[in-house]
C-alpha cells in the first residue's frame, strides 16, 4: 500500500463526513487501489465514531482507530502505528489546508528523498487565509521559541498536514516521551509532539522539508489560544532539556547530506 491518510478527530460530528468523502474523492483519483483513511478518535463524546462507522459499510479503504482521550499527540501516534502506507500523512479534520495540497508534499518525499515533508504557513508561496491577527501573532512567538530553542530552521512546526515514510515513523515515534506519558484528559490539547517529532528526526539525520502550502483558518472552540501556548512553550523547553541531557535514544547527525528547509 502506497498511502497512509491519517485525521485524528474529536467531537468532530459536524465536519467528519463531509471530510471524509473530499479524502475519498481526491485519492481514488490520486493513488487509486493503494491508499487507505484512518480516522483515529480521541475519545469523542457526539456522534463522530459513529458516522464513521457508518461510512466505512460503502468505504472499504476507510477506517477507525479508537482511543482514550489523551490529546492529538497520542491519537496521531496509535493510528501512525497501524498504518500500513509507504508513505503516512496526517491531515486535520477540518481540512483547513485541503487535502489535494498532499501532490506538493508527495514530491519531496518521492521523487527527492527527503524523509518528512511538511506543510507550512510561512515563507514565498504560502497563503493564510481569513487568520485572526491576535492567532497569527500568537503563532509567530510560539515559532520564535521553537526557533531560539531548538529548530532554528524552521518556520513553522505546528501546521497540521504532514508527510512521513513509514520507515521514519517507525523509528522515530516510539522514542517519544510527550506521547509514552500522556495521560486522559477532561478537554481537548493539541501540545508540542510535533516538535519533538522534527527534534528527533533532525538528531537522528532524517532529512525534513518545509513547503508553503494554501491555509484556510477555521474557528474552534476546542483550543485555549493563551493557556496551550503557555504549556505547549514549556513543553518545548522540556523537550529540549531531554535532548540535552540524553534521554533519547538518538544518534546526532553528522550526515553532510541532511537538509532542513
Amino acid at each position: 500500500m502506497k498511502y497512509s491518510i491519517v485525521v485524528p478527530a474529536y467531537n468532530e460530528a459536524d465536519k467528519i463526513s463531509s471530510t471524509i468523502v473530499q479524502i475519498l474523492n481526491f485519492m481514488r483519483n490520486f493513488s487509486p487501489d493503494s491508499f487507505e483513511l484512518l480516522i483515529s478518535d480521541d475519545g469523542s463524546t457526539d456522534s463522530t465514531v459513529s458516522i464513521v462507522e457508518q461510512l466505512m459499510k460503502e468505504n472499504p479503504e476507510l477506517k477507525i482507530v479508537k482511543n482514550l482521550h489523551r490529546g492529538k499527540g497520542p491519537t496521531v501516534w496509535s493510528a501512525f502505528m497501524q498504518a500500513e502506507g509507504d508513505y503516512i500523512y496526517m491531515a486535520d479534520a477540518d481540512l483547513s489546508t485541503p487535502i489535494s495540497e498532499l501532490k506538493k508534499l508527495s514530491v519531496w518525499a518521492e521523487e527527492q528523498g527527503y524523509d518528512i515533508v511538511i506543510a507550512s504557513r510561512e515563507g514565498i508561496g504560502a497563503e493564510r487565509v481569513n487568520e485572526p491577527f491576535h492567532r497569527h501573532l500568537m503563532g509567530r512567538v510560539f515559532n520564535l521559541l521553537v526557533r531560539l530553542v531548538a529548530l532554528p530552521d524552521m518556520k513553522d512546526t505546528q501546521c497540521g498536514f504532514k508527510l512521513f515514510t513509514k520507515k521514519c515513523v517507525q523509528d522515530i515515534f516510539p522514542r517519544m516521551y510527550t506521547l509514552k506519558n500522556a495521560k486522559e484528559l477532561k478537554k481537548p490539547y493539541t501540545g508540542a509532539w510535533d516538535v519533538e517529532v522534527l527534534l528527533l528526526a533532525k538528531s537522528l539525520g532524517y532529512k525534513i522539508k518545509s513547503v508553503p502550502v494554501t491555509w484556510v483558518y477555521v474557528k474552534t472552540t476546542r483550543v485555549s489560544p493563551v493557556s496551550d501556548s503557555l504549556k505547549m512553550a514549556f513543553e518545548v523547553l522540556q523537550i529540549k532539556f531531554r535532548l540535552l541531557r540524553r534521554k533519547y535514544k538518538t544518534v546526532q547527525n553528522t550526515s553532510s547530506s541532511q537538509k532542513s528547509k
